[in-house]
C-alpha cells in the first residue's frame, strides 16, 4: 500500500521541547524495533536550550540513493526514502556523508544503514509516524494541509532547502514563520548557518516588600523578627 495523498509529514522547530517521548516512541516501530532513528539536535548550546527533532526529509532526488553504489536505496512510489536493502548494502558509508540533513547511520555490528522511513508500516495505511504519536507540543504534526493551517495560522509549510547552489524539494514539511514565507518559500540553510538567535530581555515584576508584622518570629530561632 502507499501512503495517502491527502496527508502529510511537518516539523515544527520553534515548537520542540526536548523531551525526547520522539526518541523512545521511534524504537518501538515495527521497522526498527530498539533502535531510534530520530535525532533530537541542540540548536546551539552554548547559547541556548533549544532542540529539533531531525528525521529523514524523504527529498524528490534524495542524494543517498544517487552516491549509492550499490543501488540498496529505494525510494517508493509515494515518494517515502526507504533505508538501505539488506542484501544489497555494503556499507560503504556514501549516504552518510553524502546526505545534506545528516540523517543516514550506519551500524557496524550489522553492516547496514538505516534511517526514518517516516514509520511506513503505519503511514502507508494511514496512520501516524510513532513520534508524530507521542509529540506532547506537536512539533511533529501528520495528517492534512488543512488541519495544519488550522492549528498554525501564524506559519506556513516550505519544502524547499537551498544548500549552496544546490536547492532540496522534500516530501516533510517544515514550519516557518508565515511572513519568512512569503518574501522567501525556501529555507537558506547555508545562510542561516550564520545567523545568531536574537537576544531576548526578561522584564520581572518586583512587588514592594511586605511590612513585617510586629508579632513575627523567626520559625527556627523562636525570636521576634
Amino acid at each position: 500500500m502507499a501512503k495517502p495523498d491527502h496527508l502529510h509529514f511537518f516539523i515544527d522547530p520553534s515548537r520542540c521541547i526536548g523531551c525526547q517521548a520522539c526518541v523512545h516512541a521511534c524504537t518501538e516501530c515495527d521497522t526498527h524495533r530498539g533502535h531510534s532513528m530520530i535525532h533530537l539536535e541542540y540548536i546551539e548550546r552554548v547559547e541556548s536550550v533549544q532542540t529539533v527533532p531531525v528525521v529523514c526529509m524523504h527529498c524528490e532526488q534524495p542524494t543517498c540513493a544517487e552516491v549509492c553504489p550499490a543501488d540498496a536505496i529505494k525510494r517508493s512510489g509515494d515518494g517515502v526514502v526507504q533505508s538501505a536493502s539488506t542484501p544489497r548494502c555494503i556499507a560503504c558509508g556514501n549516504c552518510v556523508v553524502a546526505c545534506p540533513f545528516g540523517v543516514p547511520e550506519l551500524y557496524d555490528d550489522r553492516q547496514i544503514m538505516m534511517k526514518c522511513d517516516m514509520c511506513y508500516d503505519r503511514t502507508s495505511v494511514g496512520k501516524k509516524p510513532m513520534c508524530a504519536t507521542v509529540c506532547p507540543s506537536q512539533a511533529l504534526f501528520f495528517g492534512t494541509r488543512e488541519q495544519i493551517e488550522q492549528l498554525r495560522p501564524m506559519s506556513a509549510p516550505v519544502n524547499e532547502f537551498r544548500f549552496g547552489n544546490q536547492t532540496i524539494s522534500t516530501r516533510v514539511l517544515t514550519m516557518v514563520p508565515r511572513g519568512v514565507a512569503s518574501r522567501q518559500p525556501l529555507v537558506d540553510v547555508t545562510a542561516a548557518m550564520d545567523d545568531r538567535p536574537a537576544r531576548r530581555a526578561v522584564m520581572l515584576r518586583v512587588l514592594p516588600e511586605a511590612p513585617v508584622p510586629s508579632d513575627a518570629y523567626d520559625p527556627y530561632e523562636n525570636v521576634p523578627l
